[in-house]
């Protein structure tokens, strides 16, 4: 079975992706931590380097490849990424979403935590992150509609939508774990209280 998790910046995609792995004991890929990979190697910002995706669609194109030949050669794995769902259609795909103010609250008080996430320059506010959320949805937006006709916001393209606004990341695992293991105990031919 293979688990995508997408969704609004700040929802805890990273958080419960990280949880899920050690639970199940699979292996965890992270495109968004990818992407920043290939900014920092360009001595861009995450930012930056989506919007030169905008005319450069070689910033989506090796990432997305890279996660489709996982869904054709791996099983038993999470992946975390907007268009997963979209490149392993036979996973078990979440959605996260959260008030946008809350996520970029989340967000800011993690870059004070540390400094991998190389978001964007300047941001030294709440109010700062938020733009700079909104500006990344706009430009994942255009790109995703323009190299592959899919908008990876529309709720409909996944199997359980959670909002995560007013919950703890241990009560989105008591939520989410549970009907990841019912849909491994389906994918598998058996149902989840077979074992």
């Amino acid at each position: 079975m293979i688990i995508s998790i997408s969704g609004a910046a700040g929802s805890g995609k990273s958080t419960i992706a990280k949880m899920l792995a050690e639970k199940f004991g699979w292996p965890r890929y992270y495109i968004g931590g990818l992407r920043r990979q290939k900014a920092k190697e360009k001595g861009m910002t995450l930012a930056e380097y989506n919007k030169m995706g905008e005319t450069d669609p070689s910033t989506d194109f090796e990432v997305d490849e890279y996660q489709k030949e996982l869904g054709e050669k791996e099983d038993n794995f999470i992946i975390e990424g907007r268009t997963s769902w979209y490149f392993i259609p036979n996973s078990f795909k979440i959605y996260f979403d959260v008030d946008e103010k809350e996520g970029a609250r989340r967000i800011f008080q993690d870059m004070k935590n540390s400094q991998k996430r190389n978001e964007g320059k300047g941001l030294k506010s709440v109010e700062d992150v938020l733009r700079s959320a909104r500006e990344r949805k706009r430009s994942d937006i255009k790109r995703y509609k323009k190299y592959y006709n899919i908008d990876v916001y529309d709720k409909k393209n996944y199997d359980y939508v959670l909002d995560t606004t007013d919950l703890t990341p241990e009560e989105v695992f008591d939520i989410i774990y549970p009907l990841c293991d019912e849909f491994r105990g389906k994918s598998n031919g058996r149902t989840a209280a077979n074992g």
